[in-house]
């Protein structure tokens, strides 16, 4: 698999070739020199070799990268072992079962103590104003875990816990994952964007004992009351019989009030002037400090609690097949599902692809933009790039405030080398065209990356082009909640890429291509997206529901584990992503199975219902289909106003 040699050069810091038959359409990239010469992988015949001993010898390539972590006990048993077909038993799957060690020690002590890295910084954190800054060294994170994981113990919380964390884009959200990871409890964490009601479900399906959030925050000029949201919760979960214990709230908005001396909580005052998306400023000031409830004997004070904790804890040393996390992704019912990941193998997987996929090296800047309530987010903000010892940027606002060049003032404010988004956030910014972006240098940019959902060929080319300024390799990362890390990608040192295809798979991965049959289809295909041996990274379970995680997962293909997602392979062995398998509809089949394939209505959609990360909502459309206004849970939506325009240009329909 894989392309011939690349021939011919064209501008720009990498190589094109061209489509046979279309000369003036470039076909691929090759990787600029500069950048290949330091590559951790640099050619792809190095990452042939590397692949195929992955998946021939898991076992030993894996059992080799463990090395370089902190084991308390090493593994007593066999390294792997799995079960991926539902007519042998149950499904399951152990990475090193019976060693112990903890991810929270691998991020932090590992990296202060044996790294002797405590004075680099871990993060810039950039707020949602320009001039809210600050940073934390390693060290720093190490003291604020501590004290946090005591106050936690103190709570009552322990091992096998799960505790709700529901923030912003804070230092204090990772300090806080971290403090679970510490002693043993499970985070299950909830974006601040999501319901109140979303946060009640999630709390109720894992029986959280406790919930950390803040006051207030802002995402752009937008003021969300996260304690009225986090209160509102409370009380459907008291009012459906299941009284969380205790709400710890951070004090982030206001927390100039704190006077700590305390960077992190010295921000500039609030007291900003009304820009518009393009930077002008209003007349009219904004400075909202909204005034919070309080329940006593159910709320405490972050601040306070930390006052009196200790700056040591020692670690929970846990089975490297418990439970790390819970992160709830959306189900096709509308009741979200739980996915589980455990603590050896998704601390291995995140930390080799952080390392192979955006090529780290220990001068990066690196800048996932995604929140932390993202599987995106848990494994490149937090526990892949800390695994590494890198320095991020940890962003609280968004793209477009307050203006719509606010990516790339960052990107030169931190000197950011590696640069990891959206497609959804390309295509918003190409909209304001090339200025906002050349106005500013990006000359520390060296890698850039997507994630979410398959990128269009005209957003790589701009992404590529303007952003990298045709030097900058992108990698095109396909994965899921459920795999826990980057499965389908190029590496930046090694691959040619081809817009718009997720190229190869990363080590560990076995990717096939099955028909409705369930057969294997060899060289240029297309199909259903599968894979045929785990990977550490791979979720356990779905929390509570085995059988939903087995009925989801691999019922349909038995020994295999099944995607969702449709995918073609090119010629050159390239995968390229084609969507979700159910989200297809064929319109041209009535001539191939007969009329009773035409669709009764065809109804115009200028836009559908989609998730953040680029998933149609089907049982959505399924119930605009049936004009059921009832919707469940929405949300995860991205932009709710599609729903309602669906509805109202809805085409009348025979009931």
């Amino acid at each position: 698999m894989g392309l011939p040699e690349e021939r011919g050069r064209s501008g720009g810091g990498g190589g094109a070739r061209e489509e046979a038959g279309a000369p003036s359409r470039p076909r691929s990239w090759s990787p600029p020199p500069e950048l290949r010469r330091a590559a951790h992988v640099a050619s792809l015949p190095r990452y042939r070799e590397l692949h195929r001993r992955s998946v021939e010898e898991p076992r030993e390539f894996w059992g080799d990268i463990a090395k370089e972590f902190y084991w308390k006990t090493p593994c007593p048993g066999p390294f792997l072992k799995y079960n991926f077909d539902v007519t042998k038993g149950k499904i399951f799957i152990e990475w090193m079962k019976g060693a112990t060690t903890n991810i929270c020690y691998n991020v932090l002590d590992r990296i202060v103590h044996e790294k002797k890295l405590g004075d680099k910084i871990a993060f810039y954190w950039e707020g949602n104003e320009p001039e809210e800054t600050t940073q934390i060294t390693y060290h720093e994170l190490l003291v604020q875990v501590c004290q946090f994981s005591n106050v936690l113990r103190k709570q009552g919380i322990q091992k096998g816990d799960r505790v709700a964390i529901y923030m912003p884009m804070i230092p204090k959200l990772v300090v806080a994952m971290l403090a679970c990871a510490r002693i043993g409890a499970l985070h299950s964490i909830v974006f601040a964007g999501f319901s109140a009601e979303s946060l009640c479900e999630r709390i109720l399906d894992s029986s959280c004992s406790l919930l950390i959030t803040a006051d207030a925050f802002y995402r752009g000029e937008k003021l969300v009351k996260l304690k009225d949201l986090a209160d509102e919760a409370l009380e459907k979960c008291r009012e459906k019989g299941f009284p969380v214990r205790c709400c710890i709230v951070v004090k982030h908005l206001r927390r100039s009030e704190l006077g700590t001396g305390d960077s992190l909580s010295q921000p500039p005052p609030i007291k900003r002037p009304c820009p518009d998306v393009q930077g002008k400023l209003n007349k009219k000031p904004k400075c909202i400090w909204p005034q919070i409830s309080w329940n006593e004997g159910v709320d405490l004070w972050w601040h306070e609690l930390i006052h009196e904790a200790e700056d040591v804890c020692e670690p929970e040393w846990c089975d490297a097949e418990d439970p790390l996390f819970i992160l709830y992704t959306s189900g096709s019912t509308g009741k979200p599902k739980g996915v589980v990941h455990t603590v050896g193998g998704y601390m291995l997987y995140v930390a080799t692809t952080f390392k192979y996929v955006f090529d780290f090296h220990a001068e990066d800047v690196f800048w996932c933009t995604a929140d932390i309530g993202w599987i995106t987010g848990h494994s490149y903000v937090t526990y892949g790039p800390m695994a590494n010892g890198a320095t991020s940027v940890l962003f609280e606002g968004i793209p477009t405030y307050p203006d719509v060049s606010r990516m790339w003032s960052i990107v030169d404010k931190y000197k950011v080398t590696k640069f990891y988004t959206a497609p959804t956030a390309i295509r918003l910014l190409m909209k304001f065209g090339d200025k906002p972006v050349t106005k500013h240098s990006r000359a520390s940019l060296q890698v850039l990356g997507t994630v979410g959902e398959p990128i269009n060929p005209e957003a790589w080319l701009w992404y590529y082009q303007v952003v990298g300024a045709q030097r900058c390799p992108i990698v095109d990362t396909f994965w899921q909640t459920e795999t826990g890390g980057h499965m389908l990608t190029p590496l930046p040192g090694a691959t040619p890429m081809k817009p718009g295809s997720a190229s190869f798979p990363f080590f560990g991965v076995a990717p096939a291509i099955l028909n409705e049959s369930g057969e294997e289809l060899e060289g240029e295909a297309e199909g259903y997206l599968v894979f045929k041996q785990p990977w550490p990274g791979i979720m356990r379970t779905v929390y509570g529901n085995h059988e939903r995680f087995e009925t989801t997962y691999f019922k349909k293909f038995p020994g295999y584990y099944v995607t969702g997602d449709g995918c073609r392979r090119d010629q050159d062995g390239y995968y390229w992503i084609t969507g979700r398998i159910d989200d297809m509809l064929n319109v041209s089949v009535r001539e191939k199975i007969g009329p009773i394939a035409t669709p009764d209505y065809i109804q115009n959609a200028p836009s559908l219902p989609k998730t953040r990360s680029g998933k149609i909502m089907r049982r959505v459309l399924r119930k605009i289909a049936q004009n059921d206004h009832d919707l469940g849970d929405t949300s995860t939506v991205a932009d709710p106003s599609v729903i309602s325009q669906l509805f109202s240009h809805r085409c009348l329909t025979v009931q």
